[in-house]
């Protein structure tokens, strides 16, 4: 009987000493999606591939628009045309609308691909000044917004990372 009162009091001030060791870690989050809109050199990289993406939209829709034409077209020469030349134009148009699909997967991918490599770089020049800012300011952990349930705005650097990002990055450059 001892020993179990002796084991149980040596738990018990072992899991108070544990709450306080684990109290001492400074948390904070941020919302990456809006640091990369709010940073100087993060609006330039949408920016860009904004400018892509639209000019390849531009592009399509021209192209969709000619195939529509090719199409009504083919319905106006129907009743003239011959059976043999009338199907080959029909075939004809559906390989070129493949064609239009198989471009539109290339330019997604494109643009995707584009992205990621332009994310990926802007992420590298970020992540030593974030690191930086969380060693000067004694942050542990650093979490996104997005897997925050609940937490005191208190604890949302967001504004002063932008801030302190944007000032680095114009150093940098």
């Amino acid at each position: 009987m001892k020993k179990t009162k002796k084991l149980f009091f040596v738990l018990f001030f072992l899991f108070l000493n544990l709450n306080y060791a684990l109290a001492e870690e400074k948390i904070a989050f941020v919302d990456m999606e809006k640091i990369v809109k709010n940073l100087n050199y993060g609006k330039n990289v949408l920016s860009r591939i904004s400018d892509l993406n639209n000019n390849n939209i531009k592009k399509l829709k021209k192209r969709e628009q000619d195939l529509k034409d090719k199409e009504e077209s083919i319905k106006k020469k129907q009743n003239i045309l011959s059976e043999e030349e009338l199907n080959k134009e029909i075939n004809q148009l559906k390989m070129d609308i493949t064609d239009l699909r198989n471009e539109k997967d290339e330019m997604v991918v494109s643009i995707n691909k584009i992205k990621n490599k332009e994310l990926n770089n802007l992420y590298q020049k970020i992540n030593p000044i974030i690191q930086s800012y969380m060693d000067e300011n004694d942050i542990s952990i650093l979490l996104d917004v997005k897997s925050i349930v609940f937490g005191k705005s208190n604890h949302n650097i967001t504004t002063q990372l932008v801030d302190e990002i944007n000032n680095k990055l114009i150093n940098i450059k």
